[in-house]
């Protein structure tokens, strides 16, 4: 069983790395915003078609049309720390009982 344990130790640590890149990379995105950048640049459309598909679900689950003010990003950022103090933090307990 211990193969497994580490198995699932690998994965909750990998899933923790990815989940904070990723909440790392939508807190840029929010920023540039900002300063609205050049939309031809490379660096941005790669960070607009990482980002673009969770942010439309979210815009699509919660509209906020009224508004004004674009809350996704935020919204994703609060499901991103969810996933890593329930997903992440339950997925290591696991794996240190089957040690």
């Amino acid at each position: 069983m211990f193969i497994l344990g580490n198995f699932l130790s690998a994965t909750a640590q990998i899933l923790k790395i990815v989940l904070e890149l990723y909440m790392w990379i939508m807190i840029i995105r929010a920023l540039l915003t900002w300063v609205n950048p050049d939309p031809y640049n490379p660096i941005i459309q790669f960070l607009n078609s990482i980002t673009e598909p969770v942010l439309y679900r979210v815009r699509q689950l919660i509209p906020m049309s009224g508004v004004g003010i674009d809350f996704s990003p935020m919204i994703v950022i609060l499901i991103i720390i969810f996933l890593q103090s329930f997903l992440v933090n339950s997925i290591g307990m696991l794996a240190m009982r089957l040690q």
